[in-house]
């Protein structure tokens, strides 16, 4: 198989899981939660407005309620009649230079069309003094301008945060269905990885890996399902696969170059597996194997750490969010200008670690100022102490061999 460009390979992921999913994603499992246990899950149902919002014309200020022709001159003069709280309906009509107190958040009663702000007006002997005219509407949120009983409020596939939340909770909804939280298998193979609990040899690593990537699928709101450390032995290889195809995305870290111990692919291809890609044109993480097996996506992502992280952030994260139940997986840069001059060998598009900043000196006015982004030095993929020293990856176009200070650069958040 050929390498893929970065956006190629990036598109053939979300096309086979798109493909799996269906477009109406009727093949993800759903399940019902309590709205207090639904932030972050998926809407598996579109949610309907049961009635007008607001459900009566509604004030948006504390004042009077008036009838907006009586303030054509002023000063105008209009006798209180009454009081509108919130919760509580005024019980008449507001007639002809007349008015009634109204608290923000109250129905505006009948007659009356406008709000006069309270700070615009004076109260003597029952009297109202208004020193500000009112046009039809003004303070006022009419009756089903926000949304008609019946109306799509949240369709299916919606990510649930705090603006939904609210949403849901004003329609009533106590339970939600939800699609069900996707499960990643994650599996670390080589023999010169230990668990993290063992004090490595000369020549062995700790397991970052598998952490990494649980903390990664964790917060692409998916369950992660750590399985071991695979050894190179075909046969342990094999069994531990095998498991990690009864989740809903595999995720295998190693074994995934040309070496004589990469066992992985050999493994996958014995099991029957489709092979989608085995290599992607990108800095760091070129090594990247995505295909299917049992029913079952599967990544081999490149054993350095750096590569790792970066490869799921380009490509499993955008599966995660399909098997979530999500119609999109868009992947968002950010704008910032270039702090020094790059220059390097094209042909690869580069996800770099650079530290992004405001664009002005502390205390000054950071309306209008474009940030800044810096690369990091760090000595390769398994440089994870130079990631931490980063906020951010600096993205270089494939066909790129210089960039100039103050060039305007794509960056991805870490």
């Amino acid at each position: 198989m050929a390498v893929l460009k970065f956006q190629q390979a990036r598109e053939t992921v979300i096309a086979q899981v798109r493909a799996q999913v269906g477009a109406d994603r009727r093949t993800l499992p759903t399940e019902t939660v309590a709205l207090t246990g639904s932030l972050d899950r998926v809407l598996a149902e579109p949610v309907h407005a049961d009635r007008d919002f607001p459900p009566f014309p509604r004030s948006t200020r504390d004042g009077f309620a008036v009838r907006s022709a009586d303030c054509a001159a002023l000063p105008a003069r209009v006798r209180r009649i009454g009081e509108a709280r919130a919760g509580e309906a005024f019980d008449g009509t507001v007639g002809a230079m007349e008015c009634v107190e109204i608290m923000t958040g109250a129905s505006v009663p009948t007659g009356a069309d406008a709000v006069v702000m309270v700070e615009y007006t004076a109260e003597r002997d029952g009297w109202v003094e208004l020193s500000r005219a009112a046009a039809p509407g003004l303070n006022v949120v009419p009756q089903g301008s926000e949304s008609r009983r019946g109306d799509l409020l949240l369709s299916a596939g919606r990510r649930i945060g705090y603006a939904e939340t609210a949403m849901l909770a004003a329609v009533g909804k106590e339970t939600v269905s939800v699609y069900r939280m996707p499960r990643a298998a994650i599996l670390p193979t080589g023999d010169e990885v230990v668990e993290i609990g063992v004090a490595p040899g000369p020549y062995q690593i700790r397991n970052s890996n598998s952490y990494s990537l649980q903390a990664q699928v964790a917060r692409a709101k998916a369950h992660p399902l750590p399985i071991g450390i695979a050894p190179d032995r075909e046969d342990r290889l094999r069994e531990m696969i095998v498991e990690g195809l009864q989740a809903d995305l595999l995720l295998l870290s190693g074994g995934v170059s040309m070496g004589k111990f990469d066992l992985v692919e050999k493994v996958l291809a014995e099991l029957g597996a489709e092979f989608f890609f085995d290599g992607v044109a990108i800095q760091p993480g070129k090594p990247l194997v995505f295909g299917r097996a049992k029913g079952t996506f599967f990544f081999g992502l490149p054993g350095n750490p750096l590569s790792t992280m970066v490869t799921f952030e380009l490509f499993a994260r955008p599966a995660l969010a399909l098997l979530s139940g999500e119609p999109e997986a868009p992947l968002v840069f950010l704008r910032a200008r270039l702090a020094e001059d790059l220059r390097r060998r094209p042909g690869l598009t580069a996800f770099l670690p650079a530290l992004l900043r405001a664009g002005l000196e502390v205390g000054s006015d950071p309306v209008g100022a474009p940030p800044v982004v810096s690369l990091v030095d760090w000595k390769g993929s398994g440089d994870v102490a130079a990631l931490n020293r980063a906020n951010c990856y600096l993205v270089v176009p494939e066909d790129a061999a210089e960039l100039r200070a103050g060039d305007w650069v794509a960056v991805l958040p870490r």
